[in-house]
């Protein structure tokens, strides 16, 4: 129960928005189970459901919107959309990468097809020597666009609740003071000491631990993910 005395399922789905906006955290995510049995109120609607919302911020609520539409009345997500091909955040690119196919995904849920389509933007921003190799050198990653790399982040983390993406990945591994034998068992990569198999182990949906996703190239070791996690830009973003 929020606060106050009436029950959240009571509530219009107006209020029920309202307080997905501004409610802290603990009461957004209470909301999730409510306002998805409502999906049918959320989708009547209409364009006005994402006007609280910028298209060019972090916020995971919009992201979620369009997930449980796009999941239950599809037909509204294309309503909410001005340009279907393109996705309804706006994320740049300094190299002229194409982040549609990667925000479908998300929005579709289809973590798998996105982690891969993370995994090539990775090696294309490394430079073509990556993408011929078919794997980034950590050596490389300092050279790698700033704003390509924050918009990647961004929609893993706005399609995700904010639970996965490398932002959550820094976050958890400030937690556990930089060790990176922990992180590994606590975002799932690792189990009984064991790394897990790519892909068929690897948990593609909500229920997989906070930071599965999107996974960087263990196998080359710490230096990889550690040189991605303290890139500049994304430094600046783990607030």
């Amino acid at each position: 129960m929020l606060s106050g005395s009436t029950p959240a399922p009571n509530l219009s789905i107006d209020l029920l928005l309202e307080l997905l906006v501004t409610g802290s955290a603990r009461q957004r995510r209470s909301l999730i189970k409510t306002i998805q049995a409502r999906v049918d109120d959320l989708a009547k609607l209409g364009p006005s459901v994402l006007d609280p919302f910028d298209p060019n911020g972090d916020d995971w609520a919009p992201g979620w919107i369009l997930q449980v539409l796009q999941r239950y009345q599809p037909d509204a997500v294309t309503a909410l959309l001005t340009d279907s091909t393109k996705g309804w955040f706006t994320v740049e690119s300094a190299i002229g990468l194409d982040f549609a196919p990667l925000q479908r995904h998300l929005l579709h849920q289809d973590f798998e097809a996105a982690d891969r389509l993370t995994s090539d933007i990775l090696r294309q921003l490394a430079g073509e020597a990556a993408v011929q190799r078919g794997y980034v050198y950590f050596s490389e990653v300092s050279f790698m666009q700033g704003i390509d790399l924050v918009s990647v982040d961004r929609l893993w983390t706005v399609y995700s609740q904010g639970r996965f993406g490398f932002t959550a990945q820094a976050r958890l591994l400030k937690t556990l003071k930089g060790r990176y034998d922990q992180l590994w068992q606590r975002i799932g990569w690792k189990r009984g000491g064991v790394w897990t198999r790519y892909p068929d182990s690897f948990t593609w949906s909500m229920e997989a631990p906070e930071g599965h996703m999107p996974l960087i190239n263990q196998l080359r070791g710490v230096r990889l993910m550690d040189a991605v996690l303290r890139h500049p830009a994304l430094i600046a973003r783990q607030f």
